[in-house]
């Protein structure tokens, strides 16, 4: 029987997942979906719905949504053997810069990293301890959202701090690294110096200069860089200082601030939901929408400034990919660097830096480091 790998995608709002054959090269759609308390829902590879996959789950198994999600997928698997299962993990701190093999010890590193992705590392590492207990013979492979920017500059990962505490491992890592890294592939050529903008519930940019990550918005944790769904992006440091000594704000309280209700969500006050903010006749609306997309423009100059120029803009991600209303807004303001209108060829605009929108594939790229590290395990 042929090998499948399964990959969890666990976002900041979003389960997303995907079963591949391990076929060399790199690995073959076989189908793929979404997760949450109400449903399972599976597509083929050419996006078409797969049946009596969202009937109602057994009670055993609401408690372990792993676990469900395994069932179904081997359900699913008539002429393959489930080999292993691949996790988007967002942070991998100062220890880990490539895909490994998860094992009690690499678990237990990886929770000790909590504090710098909190709202994101609990959910990552929560199907690895339930399968763990499940199928502890099940292989688990951790990638990284991080690993795609170690080699950053010192320029650009270091911090204007005392270098002791870079020598504690603080430091600017950047996330959405597979994301970036599937984008990077996709490109027509290598030679390029490229920004590629991954906006979603998260967002953050990256300057992508001949493949390689050279600056990127988000740093020591998923809270910095531009303005959110309900993140804050940067702010001036002096604001939570002054929290704590003006407003007797504790760590919870800033936290829970900057992480839920900050962004587009606590401009507005209305909905951290870019559609409905983009239907919504309200000022606080527009004024959300407006500094979402100034924030972003702004950031894009920052990131071409790294690579001393542009060759390339993309979008990618939810917002990204399928919001036209904000690509559009976001490159008017560029207009004066040479941005071309998104969505339309280079020929349209001779002279002009293209803007593309490319469907990011994170799962693909989980796929592919998990079917890696299990060949080199096999060596």
């Amino acid at each position: 029987m042929q090998e499948a790998i399964l990959t969890i995608n666990i976002g900041s709002s979003s389960v997303k997942f995907a079963v591949y054959e391990a076929r060399a090269p790199e690995p073959v759609l076989l189908f793929k979906g979404t997760q949450d308390d109400r449903a399972l829902i599976i597509h083929d590879p050419a996006g078409k719905p797969i049946k009596d996959v969202m009937a109602e789950q057994p009670a055993h198994e609401a408690a372990n949504p792993a676990l469900l999600l395994l069932d179904r997928v081997e359900s699913l698997l008539p002429h393959h053997t489930l080999a292993a299962a691949g996790h988007r993990i967002v942070h991998g701190g100062p220890g880990f810069s490539a895909p490994v093999l998860i094992d009690g010890d690499v678990l237990s590193r990886l929770d000790a990293l909590t504090p710098l992705a909190p709202l994101h590392q609990p959910r990552c590492l929560e199907p690895v301890r339930q399968l763990f207990a499940e199928r502890p013979d099940l292989a688990q492979v951790a990638c990284f959202d991080t690993a795609f920017h170690r080699d950053m500059p010192a320029l650009y990962h270091r911090f204007p701090l005392s270098r002791e505490f870079e020598a504690k491992g603080i430091r600017r890592y950047g996330f959405h690294g597979l994301s970036f890294e599937y984008i990077a592939r996709k490109l027509d050529r290598l030679d390029l110096r490229v920004v590629v903008a991954h906006l979603g519930s998260g967002c953050s940019l990256c300057a992508i200069d001949k493949g390689k990550s050279v600056n990127t918005t988000m740093s020591l944790t998923p809270l910095d860089g531009v303005m959110m769904a309900t993140r804050s992006g940067a702010i001036d440091p002096g604001l939570l200082l002054y929290l704590q000594r003006a407003e007797a704000m504790s760590v919870s309280e800033i936290e829970d601030l900057l992480y839920h209700r900050s962004g587009l969500l606590g401009v507005s006050g209305i909905s951290a939901d870019i559609r409905t903010l983009l239907a919504s006749a309200d000022e606080k609306a527009k004024e959300a929408i407006a500094q979402f997309c100034a924030r972003i423009a702004e950031q894009i100059c920052v990131m071409a400034t790294a690579m001393n120029g542009l060759d390339r803009l993309v979008f990618t991600g939810g917002i990204g990919e399928h919001n036209a209303e904000i690509r559009k807004n976001i490159c008017a303001r560029l207009e004066w660097l040479g941005i071309a209108p998104p969505d339309e060829t280079g020929e349209d605009h001779p002279g002009r830096i293209p803007v593309l929108t490319i469907p990011t594939d994170e799962e693909f790229i989980i796929a592919l480091h998990t079917m890696n590290v299990l060949a080199q395990r096999g060596n």
